[in-house]
């Protein structure tokens, strides 16, 4: 009984630093190209692309217009709890992408909080 006593404490252990590992997501892991798809807005599924920057551990970035083709900086990045919220303007519309990391390479998160969207980092 003891033997699953300890072990049950060092799972318990494991689990709780784990998750607080994970918790720390820092904006360095957001530099880079994105390609985010947006899915279901009124103009149907849409694909950015995103170049962010960290410079002094602060983020800032642009994205590409698909209507335009030019490269359009961002209003303003802010990172809290490891997650990354991107404000832009596009269509005449001030908007924001919230995201998540899934993983190394991949991005989920809301545009607005009503269209879900996913990403994956740009190889270079």
């Amino acid at each position: 009984m003891r033997k699953f006593n300890l072990m049950l404490a060092g799972l318990m252990a494991f689990m709780f630093i784990a998750t607080k590992v994970q918790a720390q997501t820092t904006p360095g892991f957001y530099a880079g190209k994105w390609d985010v798809l947006i899915k279901g807005t009124p103009n149907g599924d849409v694909t950015l692309r995103f170049t962010l920057t960290e410079k002094d551990g602060k983020l800032d970035g642009s994205f590409v217009d698909p209507e335009s083709k030019k490269d359009v900086p961002v209003s303003k990045i802010e990172v809290a709890e490891g997650k990354a919220t991107i404000y832009f303007t596009i269509s005449t519309y001030d908007v924001n992408l919230a995201m998540d990391k899934v993983d190394d390479t991949h991005i989920k998160g809301s545009l607005m909080g009503m269209f879900d969207s996913t990403g994956e980092r740009v190889k270079p």
